[in-house]
């Protein structure tokens, strides 16, 4: 049997979206401010992770019982946020952005959620703040939201420094489905390229949900579970 020929999914509409999010966590005050804030920048709002993105990654985050996080890509700080609300009191998420003013806003509202103490923000190249991490298993969580040309350098930058069974969120990997595109621009190739790469490594095993943009979860898998 054709796996693909019974495909079972409901699509959404405006309507239905707005039922999702009305039935998961909602945001609170703290986390519309911040939502509002970002919409006063402009166009760039649109790097803000959805609400119900951000409940899924907190929830995510609690359920694996990570303690160790990083992120790349930070921008006003709603997905760190989500993941510190996610860690144990003694947990700790590394934040990574090359933008002091777009992270000026995300300091303001970690701490009024009373986690900057678990947030340590690293501002420069996130590449370089990764190279310079031990390239030993530290991290159960990691969120990659950045430039997507150089998402399989941040992908296999990370690998090494991951712990067995631990997650590697990646955003953005429908890229508004334009990966079905016929004629590509650059960093939709990039977005499939990988896309590609994760499907066909072994060392992960992964799944694709279809959670706002595209959210790409890979599992990385202990040297006694590689083929």
């Amino acid at each position: 049997m054709d796996v693909m020929s019974d495909r079972k999914y409901t699509p959404l509409t405006d309507a239905l979206y707005d039922y999702v999010v009305a039935h998961g966590t909602p945001p609170d005050p703290i986390q519309r401010d911040l939502i509002e804030e970002t919409a006063s920048l402009g166009d760039v709002h649109v790097m803000q992770i959805a609400p119900d993105q951000g409940a899924f990654m907190t929830v995510l985050t609690r359920a694996i019982g990570a303690r160790d996080a990083i992120e790349i890509g930070t921008f006003t700080g709603y997905s760190a946020l989500a993941i510190a609300r996610g860690l144990p009191a003694a947990g700790r998420l590394i934040a990574c952005d090359v933008s002091e003013s777009w992270t000026a806003i995300a300091r303001r509202y970690w701490e009024r959620a009373g986690v900057d103490g678990r947030i340590e923000l690293r501002i420069g190249p996130a590449i370089e703040t990764l190279h310079a991490i031990p390239a030993e298993p530290r991290f159960h969580l990691a969120f990659v939201d950045a430039d997507k040309e150089a998402y399989i350098e941040y992908y296999e930058a990370l690998l090494p420094r991951m712990r067995s069974g631990g997650l590697i969120l990646v955003d953005n990997t429908l890229w508004e489905a334009k990966v079905l595109d016929q004629d590509p621009d650059e960093t939709t190739r990039a977005v499939c390229a990988f896309n590609d790469h994760v499907a066909g490594d072994p060392r992960g095993e992964s799944v694709l949900l279809t959670i706002a943009d595209g959210l790409t979860i890979v599992r990385v898998r202990g040297h006694e579970e590689r083929p």
